[in-house]
């Protein structure tokens, strides 16, 4: 069955997630009906290799225009648009950067499987738990209609005002008029009887003048509630709930309803801002003692300036963390002189401000970091915020081709450091604008989540074991000292979140079984690990007992072997893996002989090997293991080939292969038979 069949038969919560990422940028129309060619091309490769995804690329709009071939010939009209529509959009959007549509689309892929991979776990774990609470939901839904209140409330209020227009000329129209006459003409009775009209028409003024200001004070305070309580608990926790999709949690979506709301109350406040404005107009037609706009006016006009400013410094976010294209899955290492994309939003979408706001990235800016090394961003570091380049129209700026460079050190400190300091120091890209409009000019600034700056691909590990542990353990967007002083981390959640590693890397996360193993690895201990705090040392510094590495470094060489050597294999969940040479005996020493299970060897890194049970003659149970299987070994030759012809020697000096069932009680060729080459290897 493809993947994109499993995914169409996931339960309603698992398909919202997977629509959230399908956009323009990739229809799903093109998902769907190219579903099994999609799946059968190496788009991560390509990602990192221009003359390939050029190649791609091409065959994707053939494969379109097949599709529209074969649609024409059913005369199906709303699919022939639609497709014409996409064919125009994909060669109009990558002709001139086709890696970013394998990029694009290879990061679909991986989301399809981490989905997969959770919707096939039995619980969830505790971080997952705390992202869908429902009382974030009902927060949510309350925003959205107190914002909605907040604009009927700011129209409504500009009806008043126009009603206040329409009574001050009349009256000045009749005031005027009396004023025209000569002296004579004022005395008489009927001009009296309109002065006491004229009077209850000011007392009307005066009463729809406070009723207005009264009003307009209301919105604004309504507007000043919403924003320093749910608004700001909704922005943090996107802010949050980005931080955990970035070491391999659930995808976050709700950006384009903070998008929503933002703008709303933003157009609201400007409103505001122009009802003040008349009513300083009415103020220069007509004033009298006891007017209450001069009084109350500077001071609902300053407050709608405040909370401007303040809405728009908290609309500036990143949207999407900085990420080198050549590891999509380790979003916030950045390696000297390799380019990486960053894109920023502004979640107030005016169409006066579309390419109006140039935005400036740095790095390092006005921060102390623990860090003796310094550097420069290189390449375009200056754009202009568009609503072009988005598919949903977003108010953004996405750069591209940015590179962090090592300025040179006098100091000669670089030399000395030991081998965990450089993937310990955190850094920060910043960016900073000016949005000037309608006599506001407003000084914006932001900052990406903080990265580990690495010269050599070796440090990645460390590096994103140091991305991990921070996003994990704090919510603090700024914290660039945290390594002077790391915090320990609940097992619960560690575990949770190496299994989404798994899940988000190779398209399957581990089961309650393979967490176990894990934590009596770090525990040394089988205790219950629900409260159980774990050290940063202990994760990515001390070696394993009797071991010459950490626990990190053996699991990140499981991750990269599983990757390179044994991902269908994993994938169909046939390797079980992380079990312990005493528990593998356990689990065979009463199945049928022949039977047999893989796990990854524990002594050597990077390493794969299979344990098979067998009978004496007597009635003994023994077990056979192999040398464990490393990358060497296994670039020569598939895994599942080795396990079709691997052989010993029996009885009579017979060569015969041992391995029958892959535990519990699976036929061999059954679970491994469709990985299988073509031909046997003796």
């Amino acid at each position: 069955m493809s993947q994109w069949s499993q995914v169409q038969q996931l339960e309603i919560k698992f398909l919202e997630q997977v629509d959230q990422f399908y956009d323009d940028n990739f229809p799903m129309e093109i998902r769907h009906l190219l579903a099994q060619w999609i799946e059968s091309q190496d788009w991560e490769a390509a990602s990192n290799n221009e003359a390939m995804a050029t190649i791609l690329l091409q065959n994707l709009l053939i494969q379109v225009d097949e599709q529209l071939d074969r649609v024409s010939q059913e005369k199906n009209l709303l699919l022939i648009h639609n497709l014409k529509r996409i064919r125009k959009l994909l060669q109009g959007k990558y002709h001139g950067n086709p890696m970013h549509i394998a990029v694009i689309i290879s990061n679909c892929l991986r989301e399809e499987r981490r989905i997969l991979a959770a919707a096939s776990m039995p619980v969830q774990g505790p971080l997952e738990k705390s992202l869908q609470n429902s009382v974030v939901s009902e927060r949510q839904r309350n925003v959205e209609h107190k914002v909605s209140a907040i604009k009927n409330s700011a129209q409504m209020t500009d009806q008043d005002v126009k009603y206040l227009e329409d009574l001050q000329e009349e009256f000045d129209f009749r005031y005027k008029t009396i004023q025209s006459l000569e002296q004579s003409d004022k005395n008489s009775a009927l001009i009296k009887q309109e002065m006491l009209a004229l009077q209850a028409m000011l007392n009307t003024l005066d009463y729809k003048r406070k009723e207005v200001l009264s009003k307009i004070g209301r919105v604004i305070h309504e507007i000043d509630m919403l924003m320093s309580n749910m608004l700001t608990e909704e922005l943090l926790d996107w802010k949050r709930r980005q931080q955990i999709a970035c070491i391999g949690g659930p995808l976050h979506g709700g950006l384009d309803q903070l998008q929503n709301c933002f703008t709303l109350l933003a157009e609201s406040l400007f409103q505001v801002r122009r009802q003040l404005e008349k009513l300083d107009e009415l103020l220069t037609r007509l004033t009298y003692d006891g007017d209450p706009i001069p009084v109350q006016r500077p001071q609902l006009l300053e407050k709608v300036n405040f909370l401007l400013y303040n809405l728009f410094r908290n609309s500036f976010v990143v949207e999407r963390q900085p990420c080198m294209p050549t590891h999509p899955q380790r979003p916030m290492v950045l390696k000297t002189l390799i380019q990486f994309t960053v894109k920023l939003r502004l979640l107030i979408k005016l169409p006066e401000l579309n390419y109006q706001i140039r935005v400036k990235a740095t790095i390092d800016k006005n921060v102390s970091t623990v860090s003796n090394r310094r550097f420069v961003l290189c390449g375009t570091h200056v754009k202009a915020m568009n609503m072009d380049e988005s598919a949903n129209g977003s108010l953004s700026v996405e750069f591209r081709h940015l590179q962090p460079k090592e300025m040179k050190s006098s100091a000669g400190s670089k030399g000395n450091e030991g081998p965990h300091m450089v993937t310990e120091e955190l850094h920060s890209i910043s960016f900073e604008t000016q949005v000037c409009l309608y006599g506001l000019t407003i000084n914006l600034e932001t900052s990406s989540l903080p990265v580990v700056m690495i010269s050599n691909v070796s440090q990645l590990p460390n590096a994103w074991a140091s991305i991990i542990w921070y996003n994990l353990s704090t919510n603090d967007p700024q914290n660039l000292s945290f390594f002077n002083n790391p915090p320990a981390a609940t097992l619960s959640q560690l575990l949770e979140v190496l299994s989404w590693q798994f899940s988000s890397y190779v398209g399957r996360g581990l089961n309650s079984e393979q967490l176990n193993m894990l934590a009596e690895k770090l525990m040394g201990q089988q205790v219950s690990y629900n409260d159980y705090q774990l050290s940063w040392a202990k994760f990515c510094k001390e070696h394993l007992p009797g071991k010459s590495f950490t626990f990190w470094v053996w699991l990140e060489a499981i991750l990269d072997l599983i990757k390179k050597h044994i991902l269908p294999l994993w994938i169909d969940g046939y390797v079980m893996g992380f079990v312990s040479k005493e528990k593998e005996r356990i689990l065979l020493k009463d199945k049928t002989p022949g039977t047999f299970l893989l796990r990854f060897s524990e002594s050597n890194l990077g390493g794969i090997t299979f344990t098979w049970v067998d009978q004496l003659e007597n009635g003994d149970v023994t077990f056979h293991s192999v040398e464990p299987y490393n990358k060497g070994r296994l670039s020569a030759l598939p895994f599942a080939d080795i396990l079709r012809d691997y052989k010993v020697i029996m009885a009579d000096n017979v060569p015969e292969n041992p391995l029958k069932y892959l535990y519990p009680d699976i036929p061999k060729d059954k679970a491994f038979g469709k990985h299988y080459s073509c031909q046997p290897n003796e």
